[in-house]
Parts: C-alpha cells; structure tokens; sequence
C-alpha cells in the first residue's frame, strides 16, 4: 500500500461536536486529512507545537525518553486504516538492527512523531476512505469532501494552531 507523506497544518476545535482536530496536509498537495483526537492528545500535540516545556516529562515525552535510553529510533509513523471511523495507526521504531512496529492511535503516533521529529506517513487506502466518509456523513453542512476541503481552508490561520489548553 503506498504512502503518501503528510504534515501537521494545524490544531483546532470543530465547531460543530466541539471535539479537537489535528489537520493534516499532504506534503506535496492541497490534500488535507482532519483526524478528531481526545483533549488529552490534543493537548500532547499542542505542547510541542507550541513549544512549550512542562515542569515534568509529560507521557510522550516520556516514551521518547525510554526509546532514547534504550537506543531505538522512531524511522515514521503512518496512519494505516479507516475503520467505523477510527483511525489507526503504526509506529516504526529502528532498534538493534531490526524493525519494529507497534500499534498505536494516530494522535499518539503523532505526538511522538513530532516530539522525534519523525516523518507522517497516511495510506492512500486511508485518504480514498476518510474522502468517501467525510462524503457520506449525516452532516449536511459539510456534506462533500469538496465542502471540507473548503470549510477547511477558509479557516482563519488564527483558528489552526491557535488551539486552547
């Protein structure tokens, strides 16, 4: 399955459920890919976005850590399926010569991706079906994957990467 490499646009609240979006956007295209996450993965994402230092290692910091210590190199995460909505994902990690990979959610994968400066991977699998739900949602406001894409990038620059611990 290929993969196609992608980026963190930005963190934001969708207005409608009020629940934190990580955009992400093809490194090569107008290509965008909102993953909803929980507040505690948003906020994991949103430190390290925003640079900010805690007093104590915060979890993924502290996987980071461990990886560190035990000589093992997160090589790229990639969001590997769609399924009844949920993402999942995979960590690749480099370890003693081997290869390893391990499951994970893809607001986790992505919060240590950014925390090792790790490379964002999604399947094109994932892309076609995240386009054909976002066009088949219940939601007639945005109804078509054209009308996210749109609802997207009207965004305010303010409203991506502007997101509120």
């Amino acid at each position: 399955m290929k993969e196609i490499e992608f980026k963190i646009k930005g963190l934001m609240m969708d207005p409608l459920t009020n629940s934190p979006i990580v955009v992400l956007q093809d490194i090569n295209s107008d290509t965008l890919l909102p993953i909803w996450v929980g507040i505690f993965e948003a906020n994991a994402i949103a430190l390290q976005i925003e640079k900010i230092d805690t007093p104590r290692p915060m979890t993924h910091d502290l996987i980071k850590g461990v990886l560190n210590q035990l000589n093992a190199k997160v090589t790229k995460i990639v969001v590997t399926e769609l399924k009844d909505n949920t993402f999942y994902a995979l960590i690749f990690l480099s370890a003693a010569g081997k290869v390893i990979t391990i499951d994970s959610r893809p607001s986790d994968a992505i919060a240590l991706a950014l925390r090792t400066d790790s490379p964002i991977f999604v399947t094109e699998e994932v892309i076609s079906k995240s386009a054909a739900a976002n066009a088949s949602a219940p939601n007639a406001e945005r109804s078509s994957p054209e009308d996210i894409r749109r609802w997207l990038e009207n965004l305010n620059p303010e409203d991506l990467g502007k997101y509120k611990m």
